[in-house]
């Protein structure tokens, strides 16, 4: 509860406070000059701003405001010859020694940065395999058999490396640097999605033999009953970066069922569906065209894993029939017959290195 002693009390203590002796600031002298500069100031300041005029200041001494020094142009002593009216002041040395130090500090990473592999020197491997001649494991062999030079050299140790200026031939032949090709192909039904089939079936390599004279391999896999787009190309980082499930990169499957499926099938399927290998939810799934047909299903999914569509349906009951891709990293199958390729033209290209 408030009493009145309370108040006496608080009066009492301003009283002792007004009476007492102001204390003089230990970052600045206190004296009857400067104390009546002050107070010029401020009358000059205020009959300034009721005039509307800006009043003009000496060149002894300048307006007051943060991160202002003001000098004393009588002053002999060298630390009373600045006065700093801010609690953090910023000094013109102090801004001087910023300047120098970013100046130096761009000069040091202009520096540093022609350190980082700006040569682009890569592994003996992987220009050997990015040449055609074979796969990165085959010429590893090729270079601890003693048949690769560099520079005139036998190389024989496993993790060299070689620079953009540098000779490399196998066999006597120089090897030359391989453009990067980018080839898409409409796969159809029947086709194995492999390099080389022990079994000897047929594999999509038949289709795009003739593509280009490099070494280009698939990005990713369809089934062997499943149709629609797949990317070829022998860019490493650009296949590693599209079948990278952190990337999302968007796949649209044409799914034909063996009955309609039902409502409720669609939400549990959108919702996520657990399957041996773990959980995996669609990013959209809806019936196909105008929905009247409703065993034609059109699903978007970024996952990469085998016969992942398939196996989602199968969870539920339903025979994937048919299974087509219709879109591959927002390239489409438009102006691209069944078994037909193409390359890329350079707008696409770059579209694809623009994924993150």
């Amino acid at each position: 509860m408030y009493h009145k002693s309370h108040s006496r009390r608080i009066l009492s203590y301003f009283i002792i406070m007004r009476d007492q002796p102001k204390r003089n600031n230990p970052g600045r002298k206190s004296t009857n000059s400067n104390l009546k500069k002050d107070n010029d100031y401020k009358k000059g300041r205020s009959s300034s701003h009721k005039n509307h005029e800006p009043k003009e200041h000496s060149p002894e001494r300048k307006p007051r405001g943060k991160h202002i020094i003001i000098k004393k142009s009588n002053a002999t002593d060298k630390d009373s010859s600045e006065k700093r009216y801010s609690q953090k002041p910023f000094k013109e040395s102090d801004k001087k020694r910023y300047s120098n130090d970013k100046r130096q500090n761009l000069k040091t990473d202009s520096k540093r940065n022609s350190l980082i592999p700006g040569d682009k020197s890569i592994r003996l491997n992987k220009y050997i395999a990015t040449a055609g001649i074979c796969s990165r494991r085959e010429a590893d062999k090729l270079i601890e058999s003693g048949v690769i030079k560099v520079n005139g050299k036998v190389v024989t140790e496993l993790g060299s490396k070689v620079s953009p200026g540098d000779t490399i031939q196998y066999n006597g032949q120089t090897l030359q640097g391989e453009t990067l090709r980018y080839v898409l192909l409409n796969k159809p039904k029947g086709l194995i999605t492999t390099l080389d089939d022990p079994q000897e079936r047929d594999t999509v390599m038949l289709i795009i033999k003739s593509a280009c004279k490099e070494r280009i391999y698939p990005v990713g896999r369809l089934d062997r009953n499943t149709t629609g787009l797949l990317l070829f190309t022998n860019d490493g980082d650009l296949a590693k970066k599209l079948t990278h499930p952190k990337h999302r990169v968007k796949k649209v499957y044409h799914v034909e069922l063996d009955k309609p499926l039902t409502k409720n099938d669609m939400i549990s399927i959108a919702d996520g569906v657990e399957l041996d290998d773990g959980f995996i939810a669609p990013d959209a799934i809806a019936y196909a065209e105008s929905g009247d047909d409703k065993k034609k299903i059109g699903i978007e999914i970024h996952s990469g894993r085998n016969r992942i569509v398939r196996r989602m349906f199968e969870k539920f009951g339903y025979d994937v029939r048919k299974l087509d891709r219709v879109v591959f990293a927002n390239l489409t199958k438009k102006d691209l017959p069944r078994g037909k390729w193409r390359h890329l033209s350079i707008q696409e290209i770059n579209i694809l290195r623009r994924i993150n």
